[in-house]
Formats: C-alpha cells, structure tokens, sequence
C-alpha cells in the first residue's frame, strides 16, 4: 500500500474529509485483517513445528533444544544462533 501524502485539509469540502476518513478507514480494517489473519498462520506454523520437536524421535528436527525454541518464540533471538548450532556428538 503505497501513502500518498494527505492534500492540504482546510482547502477540503467537508464532505471530502468525510470521504477521506472513510477511505483511510476502509484500508485500515484492511490490513487490520491480513495482519490478524498472517498472524494466524504464523501460530499454526509454530504449534506445528512445536508438535514435531516434542514428538519423540521423529525426524531431525527432533535433536534440536525444544527450550532454545521455546525462548526464540517468545522473541528472545539471541537464542537463534544456539539453536542453529550442531548438537554435540551428531557431527
């Protein structure tokens, strides 16, 4: 979405306002709903790839630290470097 800037408002009809308030409120509820529905996916994502490192045995994502993981989801990306590491004794 590409901001155009806001024309110069007291040369603005009322009406005009009204429409431009309407319009920037339209395409605020908009992006209010893509950003909900991405944010969504991206939860069903995480407790899909949780559900695959708690599972025992399951694949090579089963070796790496369910806690690290833990960490980096809740924001904490300095964690993502220990995560990324090769666990000890699978070289």
């Amino acid at each position: 979405m590409d901001l155009e800037p806001l024309p110069d408002l007291p040369l603005l009809a009322d009406a005009e306002l009204k429409q431009l308030i309407d319009d920037l409120t339209q395409a605020e509820r908009e992006v209010s709903m893509q950003r909900r529905v991405l944010h969504g996916r991206i939860d069903m994502l995480r407790q899909e790839l949780v559900r695959r490192l708690t599972a025992k045995d399951e694949g090579a994502l089963s070796v790496v630290d369910v806690d690290a993981l833990a960490r980096i989801l809740a924001g904490r990306l300095p964690d993502v470097d220990r995560l990324q590491q090769a666990p000890e004794g699978t070289d």
